[in-house]
């Protein structure tokens, strides 16, 4: 499902549980549905996200294509700090409740020695208190991709509630900070975002049956 058209839907890399060695249910045999409520933020101006569900219901996928957060030559104030709130309606087979299990994010940094970096992110349901929030920081002298991934225990999953719709929204942000780097002189960045054009961050869905 694309936002504003942008063309590339990279599909979900499965992670399957079953309810014996995981504590997840197998997931439902039916299409689960996503429609984008709203999409915000600096890192995801209107046309450059979009959303795809892989075919067997365990993970979904954003794709981002202008996602990018820099300080140093060239950077206005706020570049340092870009961040993208998805707030999404998940419609899921009757009898069955979903969690984020695990997330995948990729991108490329360029740190120049002295520079660092964080990413975080936060899973909420709409009118729910519970929220899971992980991040990763990267220091320079870096200049790679980089890859992070949000693993959330069994125990901590945020459930969304049984025979509700609620909207689940999903927040991101990417931070640089120049450090003792040079920033008259250099430019650190960072990105959820490549040369093609397309990074998918992976969303890992954990099943279960409701009561």
């Amino acid at each position: 499902m694309a936002i504003g058209g942008v063309a590339a839907i990279l599909l979900a890399t499965p992670l399957a549980g079953t309810a014996g060695a995981s504590g997840w249910t197998t997931p439902p045999p039916d299409k689960i549905v996503i429609d984008v409520a709203t999409v915000n933020g600096s890192g995801c101006p209107a046309g450059t996200a979009a959303v795809a569900i892989s075919p067997d219901n365990t993970a979904f996928t954003v794709t981002y294509s202008q996602y990018v957060a820099q300080v140093g030559v060239g950077s206005k104030p706020t570049d340092f700090r870009k961040n993208c709130q998805l707030n999404l309606n998940v419609h899921v087979p009757q009898g069955f409740t979903y969690a984020i299990a695990a997330a995948d994010y990729r991108g490329f940094a360029h740190l120049e020695k002295g520079a660092t970096a964080i990413q975080k992110a936060s899973y909420y349901f709409q009118g729910s208190p519970d929220t899971a929030a992980l991040s990763h920081r990267f220091s320079g002298e870096l200049d790679d991709s980089w890859q992070a991934t949000d693993n959330v225990a069994i125990a901590a999953l945020v459930w969304a509630p049984c025979g509700e719709l609620r909207n689940f929204n999903i927040n991101t942000e990417i931070r640089v900070q120049g450090g003792t780097s040079d920033t008259s002189r250099t430019t650190s960045f960072m990105t959820m975002d490549s040369t093609d054009g397309n990074v998918n961050t992976v969303y890992h869905l954990a099943w279960k049956r409701c009561p």
